[in-house]
């Protein structure tokens, strides 16, 4: 696995490389943004690690010029921004997941394996299956495109993506925050649940209608995806 990591912190770097090299993953490191994103152009990645916050070009702005270019790489940010709002930004912009600082290097690498995991399993699978249909919805694996009710949805990130997939394939089947992040994210529990919060609630404002949220909170489990009619609670 070849990385490529954009932090302008170089203790935080010095702690990244051990690990990586506990883990046999090759990591090459960049202080600057703009030094990094054509380090990335220039370069042939498995994985970007950007942090938020870096001189000449931010993280956000990689992750935006990145996907502008229809390159699906996946993109972990770094980011000492704790509110939701700000990760909101971060995944709008196209990072399949975030880590907040300070973080565990045993979580940073269980999310880069999942990650760089799913990433190698969507470009082997083949078209068989690749096409799910239900009452409102018709999405192409292969191709990412989603369509609701014969209107195509073209905003969605990364992970919305997978994540809408994943409730399609279990309609009415109630999710723990836990077993979402396990079977979408494919990492364990580190105690960061706000990351399905943030994505049920981009999904419900993208393809939610008044009275058809099509995802319910299941108070005290989870999530449920069910396509009948009936109002959620935030």
């Amino acid at each position: 696995m070849k990385v490529l990591v954009i932090e302008d912190n170089e203790s935080v770097c010095s702690m990244i490389e051990m690990f990586f090299i506990k883990e046999g993953v090759e990591g090459e490191f960049v202080h600057d943004g703009l030094e990094g994103y054509e380090r990335y152009k220039n370069g042939e990645w498995d994985l970007l690690i950007v942090d938020w916050m870096l001189p000449r070009m931010d993280g956000v702005t990689i992750c935006r010029k990145i996907r502008e270019e229809k390159d699906d790489i996946p993109i972990i940010m770094l980011t000492a921004k704790d509110s939701e709002s700000d990760q909101v930004l971060g995944l709008e912009m196209g990072a399949d997941d975030y880590v907040t600082k300070p973080f565990s290097p045993l979580a940073l690498m269980a999310r880069i394996k999942a990650v760089t995991r799913r990433a190698k399993l969507s470009k082997k699978s083949g078209i068989a299956n690749e096409v799910i249909e239900t009452k409102h919805f018709r999405l192409n694996r292969e191709t990412r495109e989603v369509f609701l009710d014969g209107g195509p949805i073209t905003n969605l990130t990364p992970k919305e993506f997978d994540l809408l997939t994943f409730f399609l394939q279990h309609p009415r089947q109630v999710f723990s925050r836990e077993q979402l992040l396990d079977r979408v994210w494919g990492y364990q529990f580190y105690g960061d649940e706000r990351t399905v919060d943030v994505h049920i609630k981009r999904l419900r404002k993208k393809i939610g209608k008044v009275n058809q949220p099509f995802f319910h909170t299941v108070w005290g489990v989870g999530y449920k995806f069910d396509e009948t009619v009936g109002i959620y609670e935030n």
